[in-house]
């Protein structure tokens, strides 16, 4: 991976990231009690360069984390545009909660519980389809007024699964639809692209494909699951590419640049360094961000890019904080 030095050129160095912050104009206190932090014009603003800049919500996992103290953090950032979770967004329109029997990790079961946890969960299980196919969408549309009245909107849903039965996916596709998002997002698989396909074709709806390490699979090539619909599109993971392959993110990204609505971005340590495939504060490890994010903004292609926080969080400080951190460091490359 030593190569991706001379990617960087004029890489910013992490002293001169830390010395920088953002101007902050506006305060306000939300119903959580979490201060957020505005521009001028009163709403979050995270476009820099040209190029939207937004958060996977999984960024703020280790945080309280409804929906309500999501849009906090949101704001708190200054950003303006998500991908959301699953679990705040059917938490709020009131999905069943489990209450049967549950143990601790590594408790060890006599026949008997586990037979009734089996049970129980599959009950659960059922009893969560159940909701799912019939539930109102008054409260997704609600959660987006709210998301959209303070100036967020919700760019992806991360809601589904192959496992999942018909009338579930067609409830996850109209919940993407309500929240207005473009489309659902799922992990990239055969499984997925064959569940999928039809669903898009349906409602006329794209379809996001996340990647994890599937690129580095021998003969692995995102054609293969394209093919399936031309309204599936990749959500492009840039630093799980660079911590499985070592290879430059951007030929996937020039290559498909029009079948990319949002790629994600992290920066990992390569297969080749020690440690390998280890998530690091930007400007620390391999993944080339500075030429991700100066090739979108040169051919100005609409595509998001979401800050995904997986480093380890250092213990003076909180997810809010490092994802402050994160975007910080991706503005002033492109503000620059």
């Amino acid at each position: 991976m030593n190569e991706y030095h001379n990617f960087f050129g004029n890489k910013i160095t992490r002293r001169k990231f830390i010395g920088s912050s953002a101007a902050l104009t506006t305060m306000a206190i939300l119903p959580s009690g979490i201060i957020s932090c505005k521009g001028s014009s009163g709403k979050p603003n995270s476009r820099f360069g040209g190029v939207q800049i937004g958060v996977q919500t999984y960024s703020f996992r280790s945080m309280p984390f409804s929906a309500e103290e999501i849009l906090g953090y949101l704001l708190e950032c200054g950003l303006n545009t998500c991908e959301l979770m699953a679990d705040p967004m059917e938490q709020f329109a009131g999905i069943p909660k489990y209450q049967g029997p549950s143990y601790p990790r590594g408790t060890q079961l006599s026949d008997q519980q586990k037979a009734e946890l089996d049970s129980a969960l599959a009950d659960f299980a059922g009893e969560v389809r159940s909701w799912r196919s019939t539930v109102s969408m008054d409260k997704f549309r609600e959660l987006r007024r709210m998301y959209n009245d303070a100036g967020v909107t919700i760019h992806l849903a991360r809601l589904g699964d192959p496992k999942w039965s018909d009338e579930e996916i067609d409830y996850a596709f109209k919940v993407a639809d309500t929240l207005g998002s473009n489309g659902v997002k799922w992990e990239l698989s055969l499984d997925a692209v064959q569940r999928l396909a039809p669903f898009c074709n349906k409602y006329n709806m794209m379809a996001n494909l996340h990647n994890h390490y599937q690129v580095a699979e021998p003969g692995f090539s995102y054609d293969t699951y394209l093919a399936y619909s031309d309204k599936l599109m990749i959500n492009f993971d840039v630093g799980h590419y660079v911590g499985s392959l070592g290879k430059h993110p951007n030929e996937i990204i020039e290559k498909y640049h029009d079948r990319i609505i949002a790629i994600q971005i992290k920066d990992k340590t390569g297969p080749d360094t020690n440690p390998p495939n280890t998530n690091l504060p930007y400007g620390q490890g391999d993944t080339p961000l500075e030429d991700i994010l100066l090739l979108i903004k040169k051919n100005r292609w609409p595509i998001i890019v979401d800050i995904e926080l997986e480093h380890k969080i250092p213990e003076d400080s909180n997810a809010v904080m490092e994802v402050k951190k994160c975007m910080e460091y991706v503005k002033e490359i492109l503000v620059a």
